[in-house]
């Protein structure tokens, strides 16, 4: 009889939270009507978008007018980049960006360049934390129009200088965008920035909501087409069983993030100190202070990542290898290549609610064996 499966990928997807599927069940039946029309279901279905608004609102410390729902956290990003830089256009089209921003930012900085935008990449250091007095230089630089930081790595978990990084954007009048998916529900936001996203599926919520919050005073201009919808600001009808879904709960994982926090974040200190010691030439990556209470990733030197990921797999362990964000291509992860560090045989190990110390034992107990086999295959031995 196989051992059970033990998922320990919460950083791509945590699992429904209960919460979530409770209001997902019963929004079905109350909120499949259009929000904007005027009959009495229609009506219903606009009390249950504006109250799942106000409480998501109410959870991340905003306005309820300053928040959107979107499509996906990606759809969230792309508008908070591109809406961000449409806003400023008389300023200059310059955007500030860290080495390490997720994919979907780097391809609306892509976008933004093809079209006749300029973008200036600020490097980190060996833990991933972006340089502050080299982001200071570009952020006062003539014609930013705006800056963008990921609030904590989704690969590494490093937790980014956000507060530096706002005041040095402040200071230059720069808005500052703040990509949140792995902080909102887990772990405090600083301030000082002007838009943030967030997606559900990170926190529990259903996968197609994301957030996106412009706050009071931002110039900031939607990148779609004309639409009336969620103030103009991400076109269509949303998703409102799914937007009920992710409201409740976030709620539910704020609450608890204290808790889980305090609970996740001594598992995570022992899989990073017994992967050292047992592990024969791994580097676990990223702070290991100022960091993620969940997550911790380390690369294996003589190891396919790819072919690790696998032999986890069908030891029932899910895991993310490589890039997180665009493991497809087999290309080695941006993140890891800007912070310098071994990107080979890379594994990232992000827990969540439902995680037992008995789960991580296992791993732990399992990965030095899984290595050393994969490593013979390859014809390395005696390490």
């Amino acid at each position: 009889m196989s051992a059970p499966s033990v998922y320990l990928d919460a950083a791509t997807a945590a699992p429904p939270h209960p919460v979530a599927r409770q209001a997902l069940l019963a929004a079905l039946d109350d909120g499949w009507a259009d929000p904007a029309r005027l009959y009495t279901q229609a009506r219903r279905a606009r009390q249950l978008l504006d109250a799942a608004r106000e409480a998501a609102a109410a959870t991340l410390g905003v306005r309820a007018d300053e928040l959107s729902f979107t499509p996906s956290g990606t759809t969230a990003a792309h508008s908070a980049v591109l809406g961000g830089l449409a806003g400023r256009r008389r300023v200059g089209g310059a955007l500030v960006h860290s080495a390490i921003e997720h994919s979907a930012v780097l391809h609306a900085a892509e976008r933004h360049v093809a079209a006749g935008g300029t973008a200036t990449c600020v490097p980190v250091d060996r833990l991933g934390r972006v340089e502050v007095a080299a982001w200071s230089t570009a952020v006062a630089a003539p014609g930013v129009a705006l800056a963008a930081l990921i609030g904590a790595s989704h690969e590494v978990g490093t937790v980014q200088p956000v507060a530096e990084a706002a005041a040095a954007c402040a200071a230059a009048g720069v808005p500052l965008y703040v990509d949140a998916a792995q902080l909102v529900g887990r772990a405090p936001v600083p301030g000082g920035w002007s838009v943030l996203t967030a997606s559900a599926h990170k926190w529990g919520g259903p996968p197609g909501v994301g957030l996106l919050v412009v706050r009071k005073g931002t110039r900031w201009e939607s990148p779609w087409p004309a639409d009336e919808r969620e103030s103009g600001r991400t076109p269509g009808v949303v998703n409102l069983p799914a937007v009920v879904a992710a409201a409740a709960s976030l709620r539910a994982a704020a609450a608890d993030a204290a808790a889980e926090a305090a609970r996740l974040a001594p598992l995570v200190d022992l899989i990073r100190a017994r992967v050292a010691a047992e592990v024969p030439d791994v580097e676990v990556v990223g702070d290991p202070v100022d960091r993620l209470p969940h997550l911790v990733t380390f690369s294996c030197l003589y190891v396919d990542g790819e072919a690790l990921l696998h032999a986890l797999d069908r030891r029932g362990f899910a895991v993310s290898s490589g890039s997180s964000c665009t493991s497809s291509t087999l290309r080695p992860s941006h993140v890891l290549e800007a912070m310098g560090v071994l990107s080979h045989g890379n594994v990232r190990v992000s827990l969540h609610r439902e995680t037992t110390p008995a789960q991580v034992e296992r791993f732990l107990a399992e990965l030095p064996g899984i290595v050393t086999e994969l490593r013979a295959e390859a014809g390395v031995v005696g390490l």
